[in-house]
Parts: C-alpha cells; structure tokens; sequence
C-alpha cells in the first residue's frame, strides 16, 4: 500500500524534523524543528501522528496531543543528549541548588520536563531564561547552550555536563578550512557548537533560524554549522545559493527513512505514549514557556 493511501486510512500527518534525509522531508506534511512540529501536531485534526524525528520529539508531542495516536517509525531512534540527564541527577542538582529555576532544554525526556519549572528551545532559550526573576538557573541537558544563554543574558547558569555529539565535533577547525575554501561564505552555527565555533560565526540560531538567515541573507553561500540534513531544506528554499555542510550527522534521525514511515503506519508502531502523571507536570513546563513566547 502506497504512503498516502496510507495516511488516508489512518487519517494520519506526517511531521519530519530538518535533520532527517531528503526523502524523508520531501513527504512530510509538515518539516520544522521539534517544538514547532509539535504545535503543528496540535492544530491538525488528524488521529494518528507520525514523527519522524528521535523519542524525545515524539514524547513531546504526546504530551500536547494525549487523545491522539503518536508513532515513531523507528523505536531506536533516541537521542544522545537526552540521555545525558536523568532525574536522579536532577533532583540532586535541585538540592544543591534550591533557589535555582530549572530549565529544560526540549531535548530532554518526558520525565526531565516534568521535573522542569520551564521549558525553553534553541531558538528561544535566552528570551525565556531573561523572563525569569531568578538570576541563579540550572540549565539541562547541553552545556553549549547553558553557555551561549549565559553569554546573552549575564545571569549565573549552572550548566549541565551534557553534549549534543553532532555539535560538540564541529571543530574550529573544520570551520576555518571551509572558509579559506569559500571565503565569500556566511558562517552560521547553531548554539549547540562549542564556544570557539559560535565565536566563529556570521549567525549563531536554530534550525528554524538558521533557514530564515539564509533566505534574508545578502550572502550567495553558507558554511551550514549544524547536522548535514538542513542542507536539504537550505538548498529547496534557496536555489540560487550554495550551502556547505560541515559532515556531521546524527545516527538517531537517520534510523528512520521511507520505508520505515511506511511499515510505521502500516502496522501502527511505534507507539509513544507519556504517563499521565509524568505528562500534566511536564505540560505545565511546556505551556509556561508557551506563554513566554
């Protein structure tokens, strides 16, 4: 059966994160960054949600969509920075800390969120973490970000020893030699990149930013500091401009290709469901960032 006689028989959307492969993206319904795929999830009236991204994304959506159906085309499709913080560790943190606000990354489990005060994303995390009365802020799962948040903000952020893989190995290195290739490129990094690299850049944003960039943008080429599979995106909304990857891939989004969203609907896995007692607390830190943005 084809993919959308398919989604018609579920009354299925498909939502597919910017860093899956091409063929991915080219059948969504709906392509973006994970928070904002998970709002659209909201708007749709579809019954059955299929995301094509790593389980915290689709955790996510399950927290704002508990009455619908929330499929992950490949169970192993994890992602290493989430992993980094458990609540075990968080709640030691907190004692530590007790006048610190928490806030979550929405890289994070279901179980990280609902331990959270607020949630924040890449592209908003500095708007949220100046929203708060709290100058003290402990700050999960990734480092880097805890780092460019403390930067543009001035406040103490405690930062968490976690690491997105895909950004840590995105060396200055790599960065300088594309530009002596392409010395007329924009360097755009996501926040993620270490300290050098963001100190590199022409553009520090997210993925949905980073593509608003590129549009805007004088500039006719890209150094791309972020997972290669923008690049599809980049170069579909931008013919007339050259974006030059920076060879870093995520191995948890690219366990899910074509045939995989296929068989996801077909046979109805993988399901994704959230606790309820886990997903009330971590939709109050999800709808306290909403009303922040």
């Amino acid at each position: 059966m084809e993919l959308e006689e398919l989604k018609e028989k579920r009354n299925a959307v498909i939502l597919a994160h910017l860093y899956q492969d091409g063929e991915v993206q080219d059948v969504a319904d709906f392509l973006g960054d994970s928070f904002g795929l998970s709002k659209k999830a909201v708007e749709t009236d579809a019954d059955t949600i299929v995301f094509c991204g790593v389980k915290f994304m689709a955790e996510t959506a399950s927290i704002l969509n508990p009455e619908k159906t929330v499929l992950l085309p490949n169970k192993s499709a994890g992602c290493g920075l989430a992993d980094m913080a458990t609540v075990e560790q968080l709640r030691k943190k907190k004692k530590q800390y007790p006048k610190a606000a928490v806030v979550s990354y929405v890289n994070s489990s279901a179980a990280i969120k609902a331990q959270s005060d607020i949630c924040c994303t890449s592209a908003n995390a500095v708007k949220i973490v100046e929203s708060l009365p709290q100058e003290q802020i402990l700050f999960l799962p990734d480092r880097n970000l805890g780092l460019y948040v403390a930067e543009r903000t001035g406040k103490d952020i405690i930062p968490w020893d976690g690491y997105c893989y895909v950004h840590e190995n995105i060396t200055v290195e790599r960065i300088d030699s594309l530009k002596n290739e392409h010395p007329y490129a924009a360097v755009m990094v996501h926040p993620e990149c270490i300290t050098p690299v963001r100190h590199f850049a022409d553009f520090i944003g997210s993925t949905s930013q980073m593509l608003k960039y590129a549009k805007e943008s004088e500039s006719k080429e890209f150094v791309v500091g972020t997972e290669d599979g923008l690049v599809h995106a980049l170069e579909k909304e931008n013919p007339g401009k050259i974006f030059y990857p920076v060879n870093s891939l995520c191995e948890g989004m690219k366990r899910i290709n074509l045939e995989k969203v296929k068989y996801s609907l077909k046979n109805m896995e993988y399901k994704v469901r959230v606790p309820e007692g886990i997903r009330v607390r971590a939709k109050k830190a999800l709808d306290r960032m909403l009303e922040v943005t």
